[in-house]
């Protein structure tokens, strides 16, 4: 499965999907890139005269690469007859520096383990070439027959 069809299975659409290119992903790791523009919908209202990113859409940025694209790359023999459903089940994010609107950021994530359909990841966010958050994601992936 190449990056590119990854990225078809996303159960995710605009104003929602924050995965805009996969770089790199094999059975252990994913990287991929997505930009913060200005006007999304969460900068408004969220400080005033002064948007940040809210920290829970970089936790989900990191859990659409981190999890959904690996957790799809991962069952890739058996999801063009299966419907993936995707769901976080935990997450502890540390965070270390605000993103700004315009910035693009990066995503690293490695397995930790897959195992009945439960993905644990550990994953970092990078704008700049600065470290702003990191952490351990789980998620399940399960497969609905069509």
């Amino acid at each position: 499965m190449t990056k590119e069809e990854v990225l078809t299975y996303l159960p995710y659409s605009h104003p929602f999907l924050f995965v805009e290119r996969l770089e790199y992903i094999d059975e252990e790791k994913v990287t991929g890139y997505y930009t913060l523009h200005a006007d999304h919908y969460f900068y408004q209202g969220h400080f005033v005269n002064n948007p940040v990113t809210p920290g829970v859409i970089l936790t989900e940025i990191m859990a659409q690469i981190g999890l959904a694209c690996l957790g799809i790359y991962l069952v890739r023999d058996t999801i063009a007859t299966m419907q993936p459903a995707i769901a976080m089940t935990s997450s502890e994010v540390n965070f270390y520096h605000p993103v700004l609107p315009g910035e693009t950021v990066k995503v690293t994530a490695e397995k930790v383990y897959f195992r009945f359909g439960k993905l644990k990841c550990k994953t970092s966010l990078w704008s700049n070439e600065r470290l702003i958050c990191d952490g351990v994601l789980s998620g399940m992936i399960r497969q609905k027959t069509v």
